[in-house]
């Protein structure tokens, strides 16, 4: 039995076996159960960002990852499977991802988190200032965050450990399938792929899920064969 969940999409009874990444603006969220946490993904505003809802499964607080775009989109998003979010982190500091905050955080009265280096130039106020391994909770749910700099100084990446199954990482800009993110100079380049390869590719296993900034997800696996080919053409 397929059922409607708040933000349009349908969901089968045993969980979310359509679950592939692929959401575009305008369209249904996709919605995955995993051990521990509810991992919902929408797509919003002119550059296609993504949104991320991660639900603590045993007692329904929530986390937004990145309040990219269209407020009154992510209000009805983070209402999913329960009554709304205690927590938004901002991966990092470009606009892009957080054009929406402002409105987001007055809607829900959410905690606001993100990367140190880059909090001074979010649009509010941020109350908890993340650096390397620092860990967040979600209700039962711990998340370790990874800094990888480069993209931007404070830019972030947040791992869930799936219990006795795979990891998942959301990595805002700083790795997509095909590379890492956009760099400003050859040093901020070389900055983040050290930090990508051996904060996450040297840690993390093959199975390991990203779930990028924009567009569709990938996992380690699928990108590690190309790490040399990421250093040598320098992008």
């Amino acid at each position: 039995m397929a059922v409607d969940d708040a933000a349009g999409h349908t969901d089968s009874a045993e969980g979310n076996v359509d679950y592939d990444g692929n959401v575009v603006v305008g369209g249904p969220a996709q919605v995955r159960d995993v051990a521990g946490l509810v991992i919902a993904k929408i797509a919003v505003g002119p550059m296609n960002n993504n949104a991320y809802l991660l639900r603590c499964v045993e007692t329904g607080e929530g986390l937004l990852i990145d309040a990219a775009a269209e407020a009154d989109r992510l209000a009805d998003f983070v209402r999913l499977r329960g009554s709304g979010i205690q927590q938004v982190l901002t991966t990092h500091r470009h606009r892009d991802h957080w054009s929406a905050l402002s409105e987001v955080v007055s809607l829900t009265g959410s905690a606001t988190l993100a990367g140190a280096a880059d909090a001074d130039q979010l649009p509010v106020p941020i109350g908890r200032r993340l650096e390397h391994e620092d860990v967040v909770k979600v209700g039962r749910a711990q998340l370790q965050i990874i800094a990888l700099r480069g993209h931007t100084p404070g830019a972030i990446a947040v791992r869930y450990d799936e219990p006795g199954a795979r990891a998942h990482l959301f990595t805002g800009d700083s790795l997509f399938p095909g590379g890492v993110g956009r760099t400003g100079s050859p040093a901020d380049f070389t900055s983040l792929l050290d930090d990508v390869e051996q904060r996450v590719f040297r840690e993390l296993p093959d199975d390991t899920w990203i779930y990028p900034g924009h567009g569709a997800d990938t996992t380690l696996g699928a990108e590690r064969p190309q790490l040399p080919e990421w250093r040598a053409r320098g992008w």
